[in-house]
Formats: C-alpha cells, sequence, structure tokens
C-alpha cells in the first residue's frame, strides 16, 4: 500500500485554480492551498453516515465526522473524487453519482493551511462496509441526533464548517 503522503495533489490558488503539484506530506507540511471533497451520505430513511476517523489519519485522527470524503488527486475533477471517496469510505460500488451542492475556501485555525472544498450529497441505499483504515466507527444518525451531538463530540472542524454551511445553504441563507 503507498503511503498517503506521498500521494500528489494539486496545489491551487484563492481563486482555485492549479498552480503547481506537489506530494500531500508536503502540501500538509507547508500549508498549501489544494482540494478536498465532502460527501453527505444519507440512507434510504434519510439518516446521515457519521463515523470517527482513525488514530492513524494524517489530519483530525480520532475525531468524528459527518461526511465522506478526502483530497482530490492531482489531474482529478471533484466530482471523480466525489465519487471514489464515497465508494472507498463507505465500502461500496454502484453508487450514484453524488450530486454537487456548492464550494467554499476553508482555511484552518491550527496552522493546517486551507483547502477548497467541494460539498456533495448522496443516498446510499447498499449496505456500508467502511474501511477500517479510515473508518474506526460508524453508523446512520437521524439530523436530530447529529444536531444533538454537535456540542458534544469532537468534530473534524473543516467538516464541521462544512456541514454549517450545507445547513443554511438548505434554509436558503447561504
Amino acid at each position: 500500500m503507498t503511503d498517503p503522503a506521498d500521494e500528489v495533489l494539486d496545489v491551487v490558488d484563492e481563486h482555485d485554480r492549479v498552480i503547481g503539484r506537489a506530494p500531500r506530506g508536503e502540501v500538509y507540511a507547508k500549508g498549501l492551498l489544494h482540494r478536498c471533497v465532502f460527501v453527505q451520505a444519507r440512507d434510504a430513511h434519510g439518516r446521515i453516515f457519521v463515523h470517527r476517523r482513525t488514530a492513524a489519519k494524517l489530519v483530525f485522527p480520532s475525531m468524528y465526522d459527518m461526511f465522506v470524503g478526502g483530497v482530490v488527486g492531482a489531474g482529478e475533477t471533484y466530482d471523480a473524487a466525489a465519487l471514489r471517496e464515497a465508494e472507498e469510505e463507505l465500502g461500496v460500488t454502484g453508487l450514484p453519482a453524488p450530486r454537487p451542492l456548492f464550494r467554499f475556501l476553508y482555511t484552518s485555525a491550527d496552522g493546517h493551511g486551507g483547502w477548497w472544498s467541494a460539498v456533495y450529497e448522496v443516498r446510499c441505499d447498499a449496505a456500508v462496509r467502511p474501511q477500517v483504515e479510515e473508518v474506526a466507527w460508524w453508523d446512520f444518525l437521524p439530523e436530530e441526533e447529529v444536531a444533538a451531538r454537535l456540542a458534544e463530540w469532537r468534530w473534524v472542524p473543516d467538516g464541521y464548517e462544512a456541514y454549517e454551511r450545507l445547513r443554511r445553504f438548505r434554509e436558503g441563507s447561504g
């Protein structure tokens, strides 16, 4: 298995234009802008896939997230990355193409740099088998329970911001 730090990513500017390429480890170490996807997966009952990341993750280990997703590889489109990451992290094949909703520039407050973030949604009716390398715990939770856990659990900061932006987007206020 290839070391995730060696994966090559597109480096982008503040307008999401590609300006170079670098290994993920270098991108993270130098805080270079790159691209990520966030996919909110819901089951047939409308519940949200929520998981706790493994302790081995390069960024935000052992924290909870209400999205699946990850970095966009060099030369990869946001749409292709959203489908790839959703299928990989959920452990399924044949998902419908995730529906793009919006993009935003996330700027980390803790020194991890920033990344252009594309937010998607997808319905997953298949039985999930999350990657044990990526996911330490998971469940499909009703929206109300996710909202109740926001103040209780340690959430990945970029996923938390994407969730808040998605909530406002759905309410029509941004």
